[in-house]
């Protein structure tokens, strides 16, 4: 498996499905081997007959966010247009779709003059649609005149409109995601639309940088929305608290049902008999990575309860069954991410099984009628398909989107292990190497992000363990302290302790992986990570600086005083250090990677991104600088036009193959890493 075969794999998309659960369309976006464009092609599958084959359809323009009405008319966005004179913006459009393929359209739904239609959901009655878009906060309508350029190119900020950058987009004060409800007749929209979010707007509704059509979500009666936001005021780069809103569509002020408390409250999801909201919420003030409970309300009285109060587990999607009587949910535990169900009387969570083996990660759960579930799995070894259930029993898989593509290519075997780690307590890690392959392998340490995360047993388009381990290296992961999945007491135990326990962790599981396995050779290794596994990456350097022939480190932090004065979500350092920089300088400095360059002497590749504002690419600049001042053999990469991640296509081939490089460099003898080259160039 080369870095092509990574990039150029196709990558499906979640499901939408009929009313009734009849049918299901998914979008599978492919990239061309040589072009590496990429482009989406849909299907749409019969549910109601096992061993029916995906049909593929043309919308007739390229589209995005498929979504069925109730009127079972397919919407999506897109920014073309049939008369090829339109002016380019998005707009809302709607196809009929047949189960054969036929489609009649496109016919168009919304098109606002000036404005760039984000997304839209529509009302389960059919009769209205919610449009979201970048719109001026004292707008009244739906597409507002431009506001006069300024004189120059300078951005003026006051501080107190919120963010003035935002992982990689500089902010315009003015500008919100908001939501407007426009009527439907004969579909499409009519009249000027109603603002959900009052007057003046409230915060980005969805919200930003990773919002999306979860934050809104239609009373089951078409009454009114529901919708999540977090305000936009100078308080908001220290701030967790999003909170749900309710707007009764009469254009005023909506209510706010989440006041009470100052944490994250997200992912509302009304019951279908409406009498009843589930929602995700944190308990702790700006804390991102706290436990999300699921609460019930009680919409009549407000009455609210914590339903998952006592489940040590943290949630990540909810969803009602069909007939309204559980409710289905996702939550991280110990490198998978099954899927549970939730009595919303009880508070019972029970784990549904629906994978002979591991669950690995199930995402886009969607639930059917007849107590059925449709949900995406993905793993290590293969990338998500779509597969279905019935709650109680296994699922079957009913796309084959990639995994005969899978299967022409060297296989790789993940083997999970655990270990004791820092304090005695047990660590959970992952080995993925070459099945079947003779002979020694070099190790690499993986280093995931967050750093409240994992890398799972799931599939990844960026940091991949398969198609590293294809290159003859076994890859090593642990999920050190502060890790998700393991309870929130193990999550919260990096707080304040950054090069700590997980330095330790990393440390024991190392050696722990080499016990299990002698056919990795420790004595060829190097360590990789992005983020906050790029931060370790830079602390390793300098606190364990003679045990690795090589780092790679990407968008890690080096100098945590200049990173913490010019990343944007201050929250995110303020609750992991006790403070701002100026309450809590001890604690910054006693983990700061910049303290321990005068040991720094094992060769670094540095990666970075210039449109990173999470982790500013300066960052990477310092670090590499201080590699050349000390003559440590180094190469930086930049990306201008990459954020916090490589997502170009282009780009990504470039990351593997500059990276390959530097592994092969390093932990490769020459002949050996000569021979690698030479059938590599025979596989192209």
């Amino acid at each position: 498996m080369s870095a092509r075969d990574l990039i150029t794999m196709p990558r499906l998309g979640g499901p939408a499905v009929t009313q009734y659960g009849r049918y299901a369309v998914y979008s599978v976006t492919f990239t061309d081997e040589k072009t590496l464009e990429r482009s989406p092609k849909h299907y749409i599958l019969d549910l109601g007959r096992p061993g029916s084959q995906p049909v593929e359809f043309e919308l007739g323009l390229s589209g995005h966010s498929l979504s069925f009405g109730p009127d079972n008319f397919l919407y999506f966005v897109s920014s073309g247009h049939t008369d090829e004179e339109a002016e380019k913006r998005s707009r809302v459009w709607r196809v009929a779709l047949e189960g054969n393929g036929n489609v009649t359209g496109p016919m168009l739904v919304a098109d606002v003059a000036g404005t760039n239609i984000a997304g839209f959901k529509l009302s389960p009655t059919g009769d209205k649609i919610a449009l979201w878009a970048e719109i001026d906060r004292n707008c009244e309508r739906f597409g507002c005149e431009p506001k006069p350029e300024p004189t120059g190119s300078g951005r003026l900020y006051d501080g107190d409109g919120g963010f003035y950058r935002h992982w990689d987009s500089w902010i315009d004060p003015d500008l919100l995601n908001r939501v407007f409800v426009f009527g439907l007749e004969d579909g499409e929209i009519v009249g000027d639309g109603v603002e959900a979010d009052g007057e003046t707007g409230i915060g980005n509704t969805p919200t930003k940088p990773f919002g999306g059509s979860g934050d809104i979500a239609w009373a089951p009666d078409g009454s009114g929305l529901y919708f999540v936001a977090r305000r936009a005021d100078g308080n908001e780069p220290t701030s967790t608290d999003l909170d749900i809103y309710f707007s009764d569509l009469s254009g005023a002020a909506p209510s706010e049902l989440t006041a009470a408390n100052e944490a994250h409250d997200s992912t509302p999801v009304p019951s279908p008999d409406g009498k009843s909201l589930a929602y995700l919420a944190m308990e702790r003030a700006g804390y991102e990575a706290d436990r999300m409970v699921v609460q019930l309300r009680d919409l009549e009285t407000g009455d609210t309860r914590a339903l998952t109060a006592d489940t040590d587990l943290s949630f990540g999607s909810i969803a009602w069954s069909e007939d309204g009587s559980y409710l289905l949910a996702t939550a991280t535990d110990v490198l998978d991410v099954p899927a549970y169900r939730i009595d919303p009387g009880s508070g019972e969570v029970t784990e549904l099984n629906l994978i002979a083996g591991n669950e690995a990660h199930i995402g886009n759960v969607t639930p059917l009628v007849g107590d059925r579930v449709l949900f995406t799995r993905e793993s290590i070894g293969v990338p998500a398909e779509l597969y279905i259930a019935r709650v109680g029993q296994k699922a079957t898989p009913i796309t084959d989107v990639v995994t005969s593509r899978m299967g022409e290519m060297a296989a790789t075997v993940t083997t999970r292990f655990s270990f004791e780690g820092a304090g005695g307590a047990t660590v959970w890690g992952q080995i993925t190497k070459l099945d079947g392959h003779e002979g020694k392998m070099p190790a690499i340490l993986y280093i995931h992000g967050g750093p409240q995360g994992s890398f799972l047993d799931g599939w990844s388009s960026r940091w991949n363990p398969r198609v590293l381990a294809s290159q003859g290296y076994a890859v090593i992961s642990v999920d050190f302290h502060g890790s998700a999945g393991y309870g929130q007491e193990f999550m919260d135990s990096i707080n304040g302790d950054w090069g700590g326990k997980p330095l330790e962790d990393l440390q024991k599981g190392l050696a722990a992986a080499l016990e299990r396995d002698p056919q990795i050779d420790g004595e060829r290794a190097c360590a990789m990570g992005a983020s906050y596994g790029g931060y370790m990456v830079n602390w390793i350097a300098g606190n364990w600086p003679d045990r690795f022939d090589c780092l790679v480190q990407h968008d890690g932090l080096f100098d945590m005083r200049s990173f913490y004065y010019s990343t944007e979500e201050l929250w995110f350092p303020r609750w992991d250090f006790g403070g701002s920089y100026a309450e809590a300088s001890e604690t910054y400095e006693k983990w700061n990677p910049v303290n321990h360059v005068d040991k720094w002497q094992t060769p670094m590749l540095v990666i970075a991104g210039e449109q990173d504002f999470r982790v500013p690419y300066t960052q990477g600049l310092q670090s590499f600088t201080a590699l050349q001042e000390r003559g440590v053999p180094s190469q930086l990469l930049v990306f201008p036009d990459e954020n916090h991640w490589v997502l170009g296509a282009a780009n990504s081939l470039q990351w593997h193959e500059t990276v390959f490089a530097w592994l092969d460099r390093w932990l490769k003898p020459q002949e050996e890493a000569g021979e690698d080259e030479a059938q590599g160039a025979r596989a192209q």
